[in-house]
């Protein structure tokens, strides 16, 4: 148990989470993909700071300014547009990821904002080649509940990510432009964490909520920073803080050096800190403020429908808490629910239900059999999967229409796997018994699991094993 006592502290934190949706860039046509292959070309910029709404310079945007680096951004003729280049203006947004922002708020019981000015916030770190990043609020005043207690959500923006980087050095930095304008909601919530457990718990549960829409999956595709401060001292931003192994860890570790820097009567400077791989963390630049926004001239007011909330509610995707006790109710274990989520086949399994309605079969075709087959013929599952999915469609039609049974599946499957050509129809039992009685009559003596073997290697693929075990069985009491 930790040994801080966060009220004596007046320990106040609060969460912006970060989460790229999955859909097509925000302001242009461009599809969200990160490639690998050498870049098509490249250019070099300077980026200036200039004042923002306030008419102000920000302290942040300053501080960049002030490092007079090169940027030199990398992109492809297919998939890179003007739009990333800053050389063209941005198209209107895409409804796509404006529906999915709308039911990522709607399941936080947010209200709405229904007409919203697209602001511009400026970044000149490098990552954006325009010098600002385009953000737009989408909805006020949610809540999410934890063990701890509610948690109330402040705002939901809709924004463009930033450029992949690739390379830094003391003067110059290569992006590349294929991140740039993914689409991404902020959420941040209300300064209500009571402590460090309370923080994780918050995180995994808006997490919960994000992976029940359409997000992005994998390392990158989301990122969390907590806002954080002791004994009514100024807030330190920590960024970085993707590791849930170290997450609690990290913040006890920057409320200790905050504490050493309050007890020895040096102010906590209002600054961004990047946490690394042992929970310390190192600053990385001066805490913005609210001189870096301006709006966004080049886009119209954005107007949020009763219609578009209308429809988005309709098809509210439903939270995995619910989903797994459905799944539970199916007759599927622990660990198959854990796994069918874990490896994204939730989607997959649903549809080959609609063939079939046999969940447990379903899961074994999806996450057990291909793992067997694989490990039995020393082959990449990945690969092995691959070939199943040309198939699996039409061989549970089979299933269904009692041409394969549901014990042989997997030998059929296997089958296919090989590159062999699998039996369709069942066999007759009587034919089954008939070659068990002359095999028995033939060889006298041997254990059923040497029966089993011998009708096994002919019948493999037209029978299930359950069914050649139950006539030995009879035949040899």
């Amino acid at each position: 148990m930790s040994k801080i006592d966060y009220k004596k502290l007046q320990f106040k934190a609060g969460l912006e989470i970060h989460q790229q949706l999955d859909s097509s860039k925000l302001f242009c046509a461009c599809p969200s993909v990160l490639r690998k292959e050498k870049p098509d070309f490249e250019i070099k910029r300077k980026l200036h700071a200039v004042p923002g709404e306030s008419g102000e310079i920000d302290i942040a945007a300053l501080h960049q300014a002030e490092l007079n680096k090169d940027f030199v951004y990398q992109g492809y003729e297919d998939t890179t547009c003007l739009v990333e280049l800053d050389e063209e203006p941005p198209s209107e947004i895409n409804s796509e990821a404006l529906k999915i922002a709308i039911q990522i708020a709607l399941l936080m019981n947010m209200k709405i904002v229904p007409l919203t000015q697209i602001m511009r916030k400026t970044v000149i770190d490098g990552s954006n080649t325009s010098g600002f990043q385009r953000t737009v609020l989408i909805a006020m005043n949610g809540f999410v509940n934890t063990f701890q207690g509610k948690v109330n959500i402040e705002s939901l923006f809709l924004e463009e990510d930033s450029s992949r980087i690739i390379e830094r050095t003391d003067t110059r930095e290569i992006y590349r432009l294929d991140r740039l304008g993914i689409p991404l909601v902020e959420i941040v919530t209300a300064p209500q964490i009571k402590n460090a457990e309370h923080a994780k718990e918050t995180a995994l549960q808006i997490g919960e909520i994000l992976r029940s829409c359409k997000v992005k999956r994998g390392i990158g595709t989301i990122r969390q920073d907590v806002n954080l401060s002791i004994r009514g001292e100024n807030r330190v931003e920590m960024k970085g803080m993707q590791n849930m192994n170290i997450f609690i860890q990290a913040i006890e570790k920057e409320i200790e050096r905050q504490k050493k820097l309050s007890d020895d009567k040096k102010p906590t400077e209002m600054e961004v800190r990047n946490v690394l791989s042992d929970g310390t963390s190192k600053f990385l630049r001066p805490l913005p403020g609210s001189s870096r926004m301006y709006p966004e001239t080049d886009l119209p007011l954005l107007k949020i429908s009763r219609n578009l909330i209308n429809e988005a509610k309709k098809e509210l995707p439903r939270l995995k808490k619910e989903i797994e006790k459905d799944l539970d109710k199916m007759g599927l274990n622990k660990d198959m629910i854990k796994l069918l989520f874990k490896e994204n086949k939730f989607e997959e399994f649903k549809a080959l239900l609609k063939i079939i309605n046999n969940p447990i079969l379903i899961a074994k075709i999806l996450l057990m059999y291909p793992r067997e087959i694989a490990a039995r013929n020393k082959k990449n599952l990945s690969e092995v999967e691959e070939i199943l999915d040309l198939h699996i469609d039409s061989i549970l039609q089979k299933v269904k229409q009692g041409k394969i049974s549901e014990g042989n599946l997997k030998f059929v499957l296997e089958k296919i796997v090989k590159g062999e050509e699998a039996e369709e129809e069942k066999l007759e039992i009587s034919e089954i018994e008939e070659k068990i009685i002359k095999l028995i009559k033939e060889k006298p003596g041997l254990s059923e699991k040497a029966y089993m073997g011998l009708i096994m290697k002919e019948f493999a693929g037209k029978i299930s094993g359950r069914e050649i075990s139950e006539i030995i069985s009879k035949y040899l009491k």
